[in-house]
């Protein structure tokens, strides 16, 4: 995959997970979404259909403020951290990524996420683990 491609498409997906803005940019109007949560998993096609997982998900603006990203032959692979704050309070996941691209846009995406960890359940891996590496 043309590295340059999965530059430009990579900065704005994370855009588009920071603030749920312009998913048409983004993805392909028939994008394929298979989403694994640690004990659930949802599928989605569409546009509609995938941006409303997302925003049923995280409905607030947030940040993503670490994630790294590889290209693939079809399209790249990415792991990223997001944080954003509801009327319940701070929260925190991580995930895996890995996309498929036709014609700039992600046309089948593929999500891991480790589920939304809240205030407290933060709180409880701080005071138990040691991270080698943040």
């Amino acid at each position: 995959m043309d590295t340059a491609i999965v530059d430009e498409l990579s900065k704005r997906f994370i855009r588009y997970l920071e603030t749920g803005d312009e998913p048409q940019s983004v993805f392909a109007p028939d994008i394929f979404l298979d989403f694994t949560l640690p004990t659930w998993r949802i599928q989605a096609q569409g546009l509609r259909d995938v941006h409303d997982i997302r925003m049923r998900g995280h409905p607030t603006s947030g940040t993503v403020p670490r994630w790294s990203v590889l290209p693939t032959p079809n399209g790249f692979a990415m792991e990223a951290e997001e944080r954003w704050t509801d009327s319940k309070g701070d929260w925190y996941c991580r995930e895996a990524f890995f996309a498929e691209i036709r014609e700039g846009k992600i046309s089948r995406l593929a999500v891991y996420c480790t589920g939304d960890w809240d205030s407290a359940r933060q709180a409880s891996h701080r005071a138990q683990v040691t991270l080698l590496v943040s």
